[in-house]
C-alpha cells in the first residue's frame, strides 16, 4: 500500500458508526504502522450514523481527490414508514404525528415518484449539518428552536420502486451530491396524502465504487497493517 503517495479506500460503514469514526480508526492505524503521530486521512461523502454503505476513505496526497469523488453520483437503498413522522425524518428521533396510510396502493405510489426525478428543489432537514449563521441546523433543531432552511437544487436521476408492503416502502435511489434521503422520504410521504419518515438507509456506490468492492472496517485494518508498504518518490 502506498499511503503516504495515496490509497482510496472504500469500506462498508456499519450501522450506528459516525464517519468520522471509521476515518479516527483507520487514521490511527496508519499512524501505528508508520511510527508517526500525524497523519491525513479523510472521506468522501458523509454518512449518517443510522446509515451504512461505501465510505469512500482517502489517505496521505489522495485526499486531493475528495471533492471530485464525493461530487459523483450515488446511489441508495431506503426503507421508507409511510403513516408516521419524525421530527429529523428518521429514527433518530420518536414519532410525533400519525397519518392515514390505508388509501395509499402500488400504482399510486409509481403514480407520486416521478415527480421527484429529474432536477428538483429540496428543502433539507433540520437535524443536518447545514450551517445557519455559521452553527450547524442539528444544534438549534435539538434545543427546539425553530430554524428555517433554504430549498437547494439537486439532481435525482433514478427513483424506482423496489417494493411496498404496507405501511413500508423500499425504494432505490439514484442522486447527485447534497440529496438529503431523509427529506426525500419526507417528500414522498406528503405526496401520498400521508407522513413517512426513513427507517433504514444504505449507500450502495459512490461514484464507481459500489459495496461490492468495499471493505469492512476489520478487513481494511487489517489490510493497513499487513499488506507490504510502497513509498512514493518525493515531489
Amino acid at each position: 500500500m502506498d499511503l503516504i503517495g495515496g490509497e482510496i479506500i472504500g469500506v462498508d460503514k456499519p450501522l450506528g458508526w459516525t464517519s468520522f469514526d471509521a476515518v479516527k480508526r483507520l487514521r490511527g492505524a496508519i499512524q501505528r504502522r508508520l511510527g508517526v503521530k500525524k497523519f491525513k486521512v479523510g472521506h468522501a461523502g458523509t454518512l449518517d450514523p443510522l446509515a451504512t454503505g461505501v465510505l469512500i476513505i482517502c489517505t496521505g496526497r489522495a485526499t486531493r481527490e475528495i471533492e471530485r469523488l464525493q461530487n459523483g453520483s450515488k446511489e441508495y437503498i431506503a426503507d421508507i414508514r409511510l403513516g408516521a413522522t419524525t421530527p429529523s425524518f428518521d429514527l433518530e428521533t420518536e414519532v410525533d404525528a400519525i397519518f392515514p396510510w390505508d388509501h395509499i396502493t402500488v400504482e399510486k405510489i409509481e403514480e407520486v415518484l416521478p415527480r421527484f426525478t429529474g432536477r428538483v428543489m429540496q428543502v433539507p432537514p433540520v437535524f443536518s449539518a447545514v450551517k445557519i449563521d455559521g452553527k450547524r441546523a442539528y444544534k438549534f433543531a435539538r434545543k427546539g428552536e425553530e430554524v428555517e432552511l433554504k430549498a437547494k437544487p439537486l439532481e435525482i436521476s433514478v427513483l424506482e420502486l423496489l417494493s411496498y408492503e404496507a405501511p413500508l416502502l423500499r425504494v432505490r435511489v439514484v442522486c447527485s451530491k447534497g440529496t438529503y434521503i431523509r427529506a426525500l422520504a419526507r417528500d414522498i410521504g406528503t405526496a401520498l396524502g400521508s407522513g413517512a419518515h426513513l427507517v433504514g438507509l444504505r449507500r450502495t456506490r459512490v461514484g464507481e465504487i459500489t459495496a461490492e468492492d468495499c471493505l469492512t472496517i476489520d478487513q481494511a485494518m487489517e489490510k493497513i497493517k499487513n499488506d507490504p508498504l510502497e513509498f512514493p518518490d518525493s515531489d
